[in-house]
C-alpha cells in the first residue's frame, strides 16, 4: 500500500457526518431540490444573515444581490443547458445537483480532503445514473449533465477531470482517472460543427487513465488497461494493454497478462459507430447557429 489512513478529529468528524447526512436526507426527500441547493449554499458561504436581510426587503448592493440570487440554481445557466438534444426532465434535476457540486468546490471546505470526498460521493449518489461504493472524487471535476454517468465501486477521479456525458459514459470498478484527464462521449461533424453525434464511451474494470490523457467519444479502454500520460485514445485499448502516444497505440502488454491479452496489433481499432446513440429533436425546437457561417464551398 502506498497510502496511509488519515482521519479527522472526533468532534470535527462528527460535524462532517451530521452535515452530509442532513443534506443527503433532504435531497432524498420530496423537498424541492432547487430549494435544498440554495439553502445549503447560503450556509456554506456564510451568507445567511445577508440573505435574510435581503429576503426581508432590506437594502443590498447590486453585487450582493447578484451573489445572493446566485445561490439559487434556477438563477444560473450551464453550458449544457443550451444543448438541443438534452433530456429536459432529467436535466432540471441534474442541473441543480451539478450547481451544488460546482459551488461546493468554490468553498474553502473543498480543500478539506476527508470532508470533500465524502460530500462529493454523497452528491454522486444523487447526480449520477449509478454510483458504486467507496468512490473518491477530487476537486475540479466537471460534467456535461451527470445523469448519463455510471460509475462502479472503488473508483477514484482526481483533480480537474472532465467527464463528458452528453452521450453516455460507463466507468467500471476500481478505475483510476488521473489529474487533467478528459473523457468524451460526443463529437462534431468536421464540416458543420453544429452537427453533434453522441456515443457510449466505456472505461472497463481496473483500467487506469493517467495524467492529461484524452479518451475520445465512443472509445473503450479495456479491462486492466493503462492509457499513458497525455495519450489521445481514438479507438479501443484492448484488455491488459498499455497504450501511449497521439493517437494512442498499444506498445506493451501488462506483465503477467500476456496469455490473456490480444496481440499488440489488435489495439486501436475504432468501433465508435457501433456505440453511437441516436436521438430525435422536437419538431418545434427553436434552433440557432451560433457561428452563422456559410458552409457551401462553392460560394
Amino acid at each position: 500500500m502506498t497510502k496511509r489512513h488519515v482521519s479527522l478529529p472526533v468532534e470535527a468528524d462528527a460535524g462532517v457526518a451530521e452535515f452530509i447526512d442532513h443534506v443527503d436526507e433532504r435531497l432524498a426527500s420530496d423537498e424541492d431540490t432547487c430549494n435544498v441547493v440554495q439553502d445549503v449554499l447560503i450556509d456554506l458561504f456564510g451568507d445567511r444573515e445577508a440573505y435574510e436581510r435581503w429576503n426581508d426587503g432590506g437594502d443590498v448592493s447590486p453585487a450582493e444581490r447578484v451573489r445572493l440570487q446566485g445561490y439559487d440554481p434556477c438563477n444560473a445557466t450551464l453550458e449544457s443547458e443550451y444543448y438541443a438534444e438534452k433530456d429536459e426532465d432529467r436535466f432540471q434535476e441534474s442541473k441543480y445537483l451539478q450547481w451544488l457540486w460546482r459551488q461546493f468546490d468554490a468553498t474553502p471546505m473543498a480543500d478539506n480532503v476527508e470532508f470533500a470526498l465524502r460530500f462529493r460521493a454523497m452528491l454522486a449518489d444523487h447526480l449520477f445514473e449509478e454510483c458504486g461504493d467507496d468512490c473518491r472524487f477530487f476537486k475540479g471535476i466537471s460534467f456535461t449533465y451527470g445523469h448519463n454517468i455510471s460509475v462502479g465501486d472503488n473508483v477514484v477521479v482526481h483533480d480537474d477531470v472532465h467527464l463528458d456525458d452528453r452521450g453516455q459514459l460507463t466507468v467500471g470498478d476500481r478505475v483510476s482517472i488521473s489529474d487533467g484527464v478528459h473523457v468524451y462521449s460526443h463529437d462534431h461533424d468536421i464540416v458543420d460543427q453544429t452537427e453533434v453525434r453522441n456515443y457510449h464511451t466505456i472505461i472497463e474494470d481496473d483500467a487506469r487513465v493517467t495524467y492529461d490523457a484524452m479518451v475520445s467519444a465512443g472509445s473503450r479502454v479495456g479491462e486492466n488497461a493503462v492509457v499513458g500520460a497525455r495519450a489521445v485514445v481514438q479507438g479501443d485499448v484492448p484488455d491488459h494493454h498499455i497504450a501511449v502516444g497521439m493517437p494512442a497505440k498499444s506498445v506493451r502488454i501488462k506483465p503477467g497478462w500476456e496469455d490473456s491479452a490480444d496481440p499488440l496489433e489488435a489495439g486501436g481499432e475504432n468501433r465508435q459507430e457501433s456505440r453511437r446513440i441516436e436521438y430525435d429533436l422536437p419538431d418545434d425546437l427553436d434552433v440557432f447557429d451560433e457561428f452563422q457561417r456559410n458552409l457551401d464551398p462553392s460560394t
